[in-house]
């Protein structure tokens, strides 16, 4: 089997037969046709490829209804216009085969023909962009159709609901795919941001000496959403904001933040930083944690109208090791508050001797000394300070200095975080994917709270979140919303 080759543009996958499961839903519609075309544009994919999208039998379109379906998607949600040649040179590319459980005949046929139509030996690689309950009857299909083998395949989130669950879905995965072949896809680690935290902490002799316990006081990571549960409460009551988004998105976010310096930059090095920062997390304890519900969620329809399910959570999580000992990290995330933002603020101590008074300047020195990583695409950096303000009298303000991405850089090829991150699965590298011991340490480390949850608090659509969250990062204060 042929290897990847590099380009100007950086290595190319080796020849790719990419198989979608559940290719007519949403997230294929809205981020898997669009991302892949892009990346065809960009030349990012193999010379031979194919997609081979798949569904249950029951309503699956045709080929070229399952075409006209990713022209709609890529007009819809993409960044370039399916047109010319190399939008028709991308449909071409484009087939479908059905498969259910007990009939994988239309399925096996369509990846044999695209396996003749690249020629050679493709690697394969699945996509099991379907309902989480349906990753087990799909994974057992596919060991089963024996289209496994030397294949890899791509998991979406949550990887289980608590440990249970997790080593349940690892045992299934682990029965057909051996851990190296198993891509837990997580989009905030594919954007341009994550990475931007490596160079930023291990490159700069500003940052890195200064990045521990003896100069930062506390750590914020802040992904409010502005959208409620859009109408998707059979996943939501099942799941709730905690196991949404703190465990696989923000948890991983601090894993970047709070790793050592890996021996080298490679997939394994990254992974076994940050397996070690969770393997350190102290077990969370539910009085550090405020769980919230926004004022008319239990009257969206399939809700229990009793229902507790957390459409926010904030909690304060601690990490046991010499670099980050005493430092709280307070994670904060939620449905249907006042912005949506992706931010991680480092506050750093104050200087041991006050030369000035801080009467009239407490607030703003509690918001200075700062720096700020925002992760939205394209995403900047933020280092906020004081100063003094111009004039006869030594009156102290705050003062900015931002690296803005989008000013600095041509985005031109610029990925997004799932085109990013499924170029990198075509290359095998998985630095930036999950692995089995870092999930189930995750979701051992959240027992404590999955077992004795407090309340939800109800909250205010359009508001910050419950009055308990300013009790909770007590004598700190929130970074968002900004200047408050």
């Amino acid at each position: 089997m042929s290897g990847h080759h590099a380009t100007d543009k950086g290595p190319r996958p080796e020849n790719h037969v990419l198989v979608i499961f559940g290719a007519t839903g949403d997230l294929a519609r809205r981020k898997l046709l669009p991302g892949l075309f892009h990346l065809a544009k960009a030349g990012l994919l193999p010379d031979g490829f194919r997609v081979v999208g798949s569904a249950p039998a029951a309503g699956a379109p045709s080929e070229a209804e399952f075409r006209e379906h990713a022209r709609q998607a890529v007009a819809e949600f993409g960044r370039t216009p399916p047109e010319g040649p190399g939008w028709e040179a991308f449909a071409e590319s484009l087939t479908f085969g059905a498969a259910d459980p007990d009939d994988v005949g239309p399925l096996l046929d369509a990846v044999r023909a695209a396996e003749r139509a690249v020629g050679g030996q493709p690697r394969r690689l699945f996509h099991l962009a379907v309902p989480p309950v349906a990753f087990s009857s799909v994974v057992r299909m596919v060991g089963a159709s024996e289209l496994s083998d030397d294949a890899r395949v791509i998991v979406e989130k949550p990887f289980g609901t608590d440990l249970a669950s997790a080593r349940a879905l690892q045992a299934e995965l682990h029965a057909v795919f051996d851990e190296s072949r198993v891509f837990r896809i997580d989009h905030f680690l594919g954007k341009e941001s994550v990475d931007n935290v490596l160079s930023l902490r291990f490159s700069n002799g500003l940052f890195e000496p200064i990045w521990n316990r003896q100069h930062i006081s506390h750590v914020q990571i802040d992904v409010p959403e502005r959208i409620d549960i859009q109408g998707r409460a059979r996943f939501f009551e099942g799941t709730g904001t905690f196991r949404d988004m703190i465990v696989t998105h923000l948890f991983q976010l601090l894993g970047f933040v709070a790793m050592e310096p890996p021996a080298v930059l490679d997939a394994d090095s990254l992974r076994a930083e940050r397996d070690k920062v969770f393997r350190s997390l102290r077990p969370i304890d539910p009085a550090h944690v405020v769980r919230g519900q926004y004022e008319g969620y239990r009257a969206e329809p399939g809700v229990d109208p009793a229902s507790d399910t957390d459409t926010f959570t904030a909690l304060r999580v601690e990490i046991d090791n010499w670099r980050w000992a005493g430092v709280p990290f307070h994670l904060r995330s939620g449905k249907a508050l006042a912005e949506g933002r992706h931010m991680v603020t480092l506050s750093f101590r104050q200087p041991p001797l006050r030369m000035f008074p801080l009467a009239e300047h407490g607030g703003e020195a509690a918001r200075s000394n700062t720096l700020a990583i925002d992760f939205d695409d394209p995403g900047s950096i933020t280092a906020r300070f004081l100063t003094k303000e111009p004039g006869p009298y030594m009156r102290l303000c705050t003062a900015e200095m931002t690296f803005d991405y989008a000013g600095s850089f041509s985005e031109d090829h610029g990925l997004e975080g799932y085109e990013r991150l499924l170029l990198e699965a075509m290359l095998g590298d998985q630095a930036l994917f999950t692995s089995s011991e870092g999930i189930e340490r995750l979701w051992e480390v959240s027992e404590p709270l999955l077992t004795n949850p407090p309340p939800v608090e109800s909250y205010a659509r359009g508001s910050w979140g419950p009055e308990g969250i300013r009790r909770l990062v007590r004598p700190h204060h929130w970074y968002l919303p900004d200047g408050r």
